[in-house]
């Protein structure tokens, strides 16, 4: 073997987070093993991909596994983590045992493990050239053990699948994960073509044919180290499937931070790695550059940027943009306005409601939204030699908190009766759980008859309820408004709104209602014995007063007059029987009418027909009530007035007047 030496740009920065502390908690389990098991989009799709339900699953012993799933240069599995447990542990398992997948340990083998709680489940990536990863012909085997615990007890399950990559191995590819950088390159190299400074290359030993690296810094003079060394330092080099193949976690000691290509800032790890055979030093240069820009937000999108020319490059370079590991190519790209090119910089932008990112709220005081997007990107460049070189970025970028604003509509029609209040824009993952109706509380759902609560899918994952409250029914606060003169209906409501994990959120409305007011309406019913009144009560009656005459009705009023009378909330039915107070009798039988000259006009009525004997009433009068009678004995009364007074009606006839 000879070496094969690159020119390449040195860019770097250290590991930057794209996530808030709010945001990544969403992500990542926190400390407690806290977990968000929310069922949004893609968990639904996941999930629809299983023949059984979550409860047949745990009862069944299943592992909990939605999907294991073959990629151009990855392989992934999807652990649903209701069925795991909280905490579940991945395995690496070869020929030669089984290791533990830590966080470190990953990093350094190509492994990516990721607890996605917003969408509750846990995936592991795994690249083709991983540590224990076997080749066998054309096929690459992944085999893990999965560790999942079920009510206090570790559960192990064998998972084991073949992957057949279809797309052929650049020259070059790099792949830029969440945790590590890794490079692979041809195994057959071309001649050594030189280097510029031999005084990098110092063997540790003269007689040394190991292999050694050195890592290079611009300006600076670093030591070589034996490979070992560099594998404690969690380096990875390796001679795997016919490649040569070097991998770095983020943030080594030897990683090139300091320097920004056209205002990116990019990790750049640059090793050399060379044997020494007797007189021949044999040598391969590997540089692993990702952009480690830091996702911003921008007018409703989230932009991400990366040096157009990471590695040398001819001319343009060919760039796919993809959500969830679906790609698009760069014309359909640049058609949905995800990519411009400024200068030397690519610029991605991902609106927020672009089809295959997540939608997650967030309560504190409020109801926030972020949406969260698994973001690949794939550059294609052509050196001068006509070698290609593929980089494959995957990046988990969050939006900023965006406020949610909910929308109240008061759609209430008086004719109907009924309050009917709309509250919508809620996200699909916050749920009503109760509501409180001028300070008297209701769980959702509601066992109310009378008040109906209905809920309705609305566009962009978001739901509605609607909720219904008759004028009538008692938790409707009722009073009569001077201001107004009409009777008011009061409705104050209050939302209590919830997600799991986060705080509780109010929400609060109000909605008045003014009807006109009118009289009691008294059913009446006329028997031998006497009158029937009934009255049913309608809310706003307690506003008038019944009276009989003058004389407010009171219970004592009744039992006094003899009247009889039942009254309740609801309804009052009042009996009063002939000749008791209060009636009064219209009489037409005149005995006797008499016109004297003075102008004296006398009438005698008889009672006898009508007045049961020995009954005699309070008052006589006629038609106008200030004309008394002179004189009764208690079968006979007696009026006396002047023709003029009284009512009385003249009409003019021939020769005379008539009263």
């Amino acid at each position: 073997m000879v070496s094969q030496s690159s020119s390449e740009a040195y860019t770097n920065v250290g590991k930057t987070s794209d996530l808030t502390a709010v945001q990544k908690a969403t992500i990542v389990s926190n400390k407690e093993g806290k977990t968000q098991r929310l069922l949004l989009k893609r968990l639904a799709v996941l999930r629809a991909l299983c023949p059984n339900t979550l409860m047949e699953r745990q009862r069944e012993g299943k592992t909990g596994v939605l999907q294991m799933e073959c990629h151009d240069r990855y392989f992934m599995i999807a652990v649903d983590l209701a069925v795991t447990g909280e905490d579940p542990h991945f395995e690496a398992v070869d020929r030669t045992g089984v290791y533990a997948l830590t966080a470190q340990y990953a990093a350094a083998c190509g492994y990516t493990l990721s607890v996605l709680t917003f969408l509750g489940l846990v995936e592991l990536r795994a690249s083709y050239f991983s540590c224990h990863t076997e080749k066998e012909d054309d096929g690459y085997t992944f085999s893990f053990n999965l560790i999942t615990t079920l009510n206090g007890e570790d559960t192990s399950f064998g998972l084991n699948k073949t992957c057949f990559p279809q797309l052929p191995w650049s020259p070059r590819e790099v792949s830029c994960e969440v945790n590590y950088m890794e490079v692979s390159v041809q195994g057959e190299v071309g001649c050594f073509a030189g280097m510029s400074d031999w005084n990098l290359l110092r063997p540790m030993s003269s007689s040394s044919s190991g292999w050694q690296v050195i890592f290079q810094k611009p300006d600076e003079q670093v030591l070589p180290m034996n490979l070992s060394k560099a594998y404690e330092q969690d380096y990875m080099f390796d001679m795997k499937h016919g490649r040569i193949v070097f991998r770095t976690p983020y943030g080594q000691p030897d990683s090139n931070v300091s320097v920004q290509v056209n205002g990116v800032p990019v990790e750049v790890v640059h090793a050399s790695v060379f044997s020494r055979q007797s007189w021949v030093v044999l040598m391969v240069d590997l540089v692993a550059a990702c952009s480690t820009y830091e996702a911003s937000h921008d007018g409703g999108y989230m932009t991400w940027e990366t040096p157009e020319a990471l590695y040398p490059s001819l001319g343009d370079s060919q760039i796919s943009v993809g959500l969830n590991g679906d790609f698009v190519e760069q014309a359909a790209t640049e058609q949905r306005g995800f990519m411009k090119k400024h200068n030397t910089t690519i610029h991605i932008g991902i609106p927020y409601n672009a089809e295959g990112g997540y939608k997650k709220s967030f309560v504190k005081g409020a109801i926030f939204e972020f949406y969260i997007f698994h973001f690949y990107f794939k550059q294609v460049l052509i050196d001068e030699d006509y070698k290609e070189t593929v980089i494959r970025c995957h990046r988990i970028v969050v939006t900023p908190l965006l406020p949610c604003e909910l929308v109240i509509e008061d759609k209430t029609i008086l004719e109907e009766g009924i309050f009917t209040i709309y509250l919508g824009h809620i996200p699909v993952d916050v749920a009503l759980t109760s509501v409180q109706l001028n300070g008297h509380d209701f769980s959702v759902p509601f066992s109310n008859e009378s008040i109906i609560l209905t809920e309705a899918a609305e566009p962009n994952n978001t739901h509605s309820y609607t909720l219904k409250v008759p004028f009538d029914d008692p938790v409707v606060v009722q009073e009569f408004s001077r201001e107004h003169a009409a009777m008011l209906h009061k409705l104050d409501i209050n939302y209590t709104l919830t997600m799991p994990g986060s705080e509780s959120y109010y929400h609060t409305a109000s909605s008045v209602a003014l009807l006109d007011v009118s009289p009691p309406v008294f059913e009446s019913n006329c028997t031998s014995s006497g009158i029937s009144f009934k009255l049913d009560y309608r809310p706003f009656d307690y506003l008038w007063e019944i009276s009989i005459g003058s004389d407010l009705l009171t219970s004592a009023l009744a039992a006094e007059r003899g009247y009889i009378m039942t009254n309740n909330s609801q309804t009052l039915l009042l009996d009063v029987p002939l000749f008791t107070r209060g009636y009064e009798y219209r009489v037409r039988a005149i005995d006797l009418q008499v016109c004297s000259t003075d102008g004296t006009m006398t009438v005698v009525a008889d009672l006898s027909t009508i007045i049961p004997s020995g009954r005699i009433p309070a008052s006589f009068h006629l038609r106008n009530e200030h004309c008394q009678a002179k004189e009764s004995n208690g079968s006979r009364v007696l009026f006396s007035f002047p023709v003029n007074s009284c009512g009385a009606v003249v009409k003019p006839q021939h020769d005379c007047f008539c009263f």
